[in-house]
């Protein structure tokens, strides 16, 4: 990976999630920073802020890719949903995919399909 280039989420929690299969394994950090500088093309200190990441949370979930979605909604609904965004330290998007899987499951009985 280039020196100036940041991981998106997806390549950063599969980062995370390889730190975590070595330190799994039983690798020494040092041997398991060389190790995963090597597979991933990245600086060993790099290799270590997976490592420390994955040592405080173990394996995390990889998100899946997302698509743009344009929706027309109410002023109101917008607002509220702007608000409570802000006020739960979430994204928009995120507070809508989850309004949006809990409906769906609600309305199917179970989660939809990716």
């Amino acid at each position: 990976m280039p020196e100036n280039r940041r991981a998106d989420a997806a390549e950063y929690a599969s980062h995370v999630n390889a730190a975590a299969a070595l330190l799994d394994a039983g690798v020494p950090v040092a041997e398991a920073a060389r190790a995963l500088a090597g597979q991933l093309g990245c600086s060993q200190r790099q290799a270590r802020r997976y490592l420390a990441r994955a040592a405080e949370s173990g394996r995390v979930e990889v998100p899946d890719d997302g698509t743009v979605f344009t929706v027309r909604l109410p002023r109101r609904l917008a607002a509220a949903v702007r608000a409570h965004a802000r006020a739960s330290g979430r994204t928009i998007s995120s507070v809508v995919a989850q309004a949006v899987e809990e409906f769906l499951g609600g309305v199917h009985g179970d989660r939809p399909s990716r």
